[in-house]
């Protein structure tokens, strides 16, 4: 199992969560890559070094991801719902008591209702085990949490009435109440392993998910996607494996581009993100190296210490060109600036 807590420091940070606002499927290269650097850092840390194991934990890591995606947009409906039994209990109570009906505003929030009918998602959720009707006591307590808070009372006094405002309602107690939630946190640890720590990332999907809504879809209106085709998992399983079985290789690569450095002393993050960049660089014709490089240098930023994003955009751009001299790397660079 790979080392717990890398994804939250990794995807706390503004420069990375860009990588990931713009993609229309929720598996993409940039999240593949963070996976990759993770099980190639646990493969090592563990004793077993079963590159089969491995791999098979490297996809599922990764659909672990995308079953969290589906989980976090069915709390809105799980929300939604515990709000419509309080209703009704308070329509209870206010016919026997002769009371004012309370409002229905938000349970007849249309962004809500168009996301409980989502296909989609419905059809996902029929799959699991588990559902947010688990969890009566979470529920009562962000509802409350949210009927207490600013935006709620806003959102509730305001004659507008549209669905523009329906959506954007849900999209700021998401990033108020949902995304930096502690006991949304343990909760999601105590289900699965994984989930805590891919949160962080997940969460910017969901975001964007709710910008991309538009009332006319219905309830067809399309989430993101898991992959974009069988390509993108395959390049995830010929990344790894290519990191883990020319290892010995890409370490030499390493080794003879630091000789104005001491190669002993790098941070073994280094090494590993090094060791995966190279493998990119030397496996996959059609990525120009200045992309890979440039995405592991924004890897290395936050995974590893705070000199190493300087020094393996210095090494990998030594190691590519010394490749290309030699014919054994096949791509373009543009010369050095002198």
């Amino acid at each position: 199992m790979y080392n717990r807590g890398f994804i939250r420091t990794f995807a706390t940070d503004k420069s990375i969560k860009k990588l990931f606002l713009y993609t229309t499927i929720m598996i993409n290269r940039e999240l593949i890559r963070i996976k990759v650097v993770q099980l190639t850092y646990a493969y090592y840390q563990n004793g077993s070094k079963n590159i089969d194991t491995a791999e098979k934990e490297l996809i599922f890591s990764l659909s672990k991801a995308y079953d969290l995606y589906n989980y976090l947009l069915a709390l809105i409906v799980g929300i939604t719902q515990e709000a419509r039994r309080h209703v009704e209990v308070a329509q209870s109570r206010a016919q026997r008591e002769g009371l004012a009906m309370p409002s229905q505003k938000f349970i007849m929030n249309r962004f809500a209702l168009q996301l409980e009918e989502n296909k989609m998602l419905n059809e996902f959720m029929e799959t699991q085990k588990k559902n947010w009707n688990d969890e009566p006591e979470f529920l009562k307590k962000i509802y409350t949490q949210i009927t207490e808070s600013q935006i709620y009372q806003d959102y509730m006094a305001s004659p507008e009435d549209s669905y523009d405002a329906d959506r954007e309602l849900w999209r700021k107690l998401y990033r108020t109440l949902i995304e930096n939630n502690p006991d949304l946190d343990s909760l999601l640890e105590e289900q699965s392993i994984y989930w805590n720590d891919d949160k962080d990332i997940v969460d910017t999907f969901v975001l964007k998910t709710i910008k991309r809504f538009e009332e006319k879809n219905k309830g067809h209106q399309e989430l993101l996607p898991e992959y974009d085709s069988e390509e993108d998992k395959e390049y995830a399983r010929k990344l790894f494996r290519a990191s883990i079985m020319n290892a010995d290789e890409y370490q030499r690569f390493m080794s003879e581009a630091s000789r104005n450095w001491d190669f002993s002393r790098l941070a073994y993050m280094d090494i590993v993100i090094m060791q995966i960049a190279i493998a990119e660089m030397m496996t996959f014709p059609s990525i120009p190296i200045n992309v890979s490089i440039n995405e592991y240098v924004e890897i290395a930023k936050l995974y590893s210490t705070p000199r190493s994003a300087g020094y393996i955009n210095g090494m990998l751009d030594t190691i590519a060109r010394h490749l290309i001299e030699k014919e054994s790397l096949l791509k373009h660079m543009e010369p050095r600036k002198s």
